[in-house]
């Protein structure tokens, strides 16, 4: 006779089963950390060793041994506590590179504890050098207690696929250590800060990388991204970088036959006077856009650079040989305060002209 076993008491002793074969997973686990597993130790000296200490803690319910540690090759050496570590206790484990060959370097440092079965992964890299060679020109601007020689990122004219860089260079004004982070870093945008660690005095570069194929659409992209001295400063508007990139579609595979039959913008004007505002809280103009090519000509995108700008484009396909008439008003209330001089980007299908920047010129 086949018994019913009870429903709660079979929950809990598959409950129980799991949570058995789990636990030696658990005991498995990593149990150290750090917020930097990589430092960058930026221009190195030849023949002149370079240390970097990573500073670790044992976030494990109990203390901890450093079993071995294992590097790369044999130009590196570390140094790391060989007793018992404590529960949420720091530690510091030092890594030496003897800078003994030219070039870029990139070492690692496989960390074993007692309380995990892989090993926990430090990297220390940089370059070789024979004469440490800084940047040369003025650090005009300040982010934060920083002072950099720009506060802008452009990227202009990007293909979708390619991924352009452009930096900014910094010194730490401070008498502290900084070890600069960027905040609020939007997805398509990556960043490396090289050295990791800048000392008072010293100099450093923020490399930024647009991977345009996480972009959405065409055309105009601006966003804020914030330099923090260190993890965890707070952000304000005195540490901000502004980044912009416009996003062109690409026409190089068209030949020129294609070319011969495709769309052509003729626009009477880049540049559109309206004088100055005299009292009045608006003032109009008009831009004219003609195809002169033998397609329809498509304007897929209108944006503006700043507020205080309107436009009204009543079609925005025009067959060849016809025009339409881009009206354009700025608003005074809105503009007031506004530094950059307004401007309107229109993407178009036109491979000869895909971007068309029409800038407007208007005085109090």
């Amino acid at each position: 006779m086949i018994k019913i076993i009870n429903r709660k008491f079979l929950y809990r002793f598959i409950a129980v089963m799991v949570v058995s074969m789990m636990l030696p997973l658990y005991t498995l686990a990593q149990t150290i950390t750090t917020k930097s597993p990589v430092i960058d130790c930026g221009q190195v000296v030849y023949r002149n060793p370079v240390t970097a200490q990573f500073e670790l803690v044992n976030e494990g319910s109990g203390s901890l041994m450093i079993k071995n540690v294992e590097t790369s090759c044999g130009c590196t050496k570390v140094n790391y506590p060989k007793g018992p570590i404590s529960e949420n206790k720091p530690f510091i484990v030092s890594v030496s590179y003897d800078a003994r060959m030219m070039g870029h370097f990139e070492k690692y440092i496989d960390v074993y504890t007692s309380g995990a079965s892989l090993p926990y992964t430090l990297t220390l890299k940089g370059v070789v050098v024979e004469e440490i060679k800084g940047y040369q020109g003025d650090y005009k601007y300040m982010l934060g207690k920083l002072k950099a020689d720009k506060t802008e990122i452009l990227f202009d004219d990007v293909i979708m696929g390619e991924n352009p860089t452009d930096e900014i260079h910094v010194v730490n004004s401070t008498g502290d250590m900084a070890t600069p982070v960027l905040a609020q870093l939007p997805d398509y945008l990556q960043v490396e800060v090289s050295p990791s660690s800048i000392a008072p005095g010293g100099t450093g570069v923020i490399k930024f990388t647009l991977e345009s194929q996480k972009l959405l659409d065409y055309g105009l992209m601006q966003s804020s991204v914030f330099l923090l001295q260190r993890p965890g400063d707070r952000i304000s508007r005195e540490k901000e970088i502004r980044v912009e990139a416009i996003l062109l579609p690409s026409f190089q595979k068209m030949s020129e036959q294609q070319l011969v039959y495709a769309p052509k913008l003729k626009v009477s004007d880049t540049v559109l006077d309206l004088g100055a505002f005299e009292g009045k809280k608006k003032k109009k103009g008009t831009i004219l856009l003609e195809n002169v090519g033998r397609r329809e000509l498509e304007i897929s995108t209108i944006q503006m650079f700043t507020p205080g700008i309107l436009v009204e484009l009543p079609n925005t396909k025009i067959p060849p040989g016809e025009s339409v008439k881009l009206k354009i008003t700025a608003d005074r209330k809105e503009l007031k305060g506004v530094r950059q001089q307004p401007k309107i980007l229109m993407i178009t299908n036109d491979p000869r002209n895909p971007k068309v920047i029409v800038s407007v010129d208007i005085r109090e």
